[in-house]
């Protein structure tokens, strides 16, 4: 694909969301990125549902971490791979505490050095969150991108690149 047509495809799309956003729930990008975590494996519905009960009663690292992991598995028990996701999160909460004064890291880097977050994840809270130039390549855009060959990779980082 050319140029030309790439620009074209994007500038209808811009026009067609100029303020893409996410399907997720929050209001701070820690919400942000908890419910990202949770997402892995499952619907943006079921995420939402259960962080509508979670955010009601926690949603700072300290909060979580008072949870403890029983007290949080309650809220997260209906989206599947909670127990890992649990572990996770709570690990997360607590570096977020150590290491960022409490608050979400603005740098992929420091993002990715959290339990439970990857590259793809790291996108999302940089892009959603922080407003940086970033996109979070899963199987749909990957797949997309090579059909439509707007962005032809053979691995997911090559996508995300070009």
């Amino acid at each position: 694909m050319n140029r030309k047509i790439r620009s074209e495809i994007f500038s209808r799309l811009r026009a067609a969301q100029p303020k893409p956003t996410t399907e997720l729930n929050y209001s701070t990008p820690f919400e942000l990125l908890i419910a990202v975590i949770l997402s892995a494996q499952a619907t943006d519905v079921s995420v939402n549902l259960a962080t509508g009960k979670l955010y009601k009663v926690a949603n700072t690292p300290e909060t979580i971490l008072k949870l403890g992991l029983s007290g949080l598995k309650k809220y997260i028990k209906t989206i599947g791979l909670y127990n890992g996701k649990a572990k996770n999160i709570l690990a997360t909460c607590q570096l977020l505490l150590d290491k960022h004064e409490g608050q979400v890291p603005d740098n992929r880097e420091a993002l990715q050095a959290l339990p439970g977050v990857g590259r793809k994840t790291a996108n999302v809270v940089l892009n959603t969150a922080f407003g940086q130039p970033t996109i979070a390549v899963d199987t749909h855009i990957f797949r997309v991108s090579n059909r439509t060959g707007i962005a032809p990779g053979k691995t997911v980082l090559e996508v995300e690149k070009r």
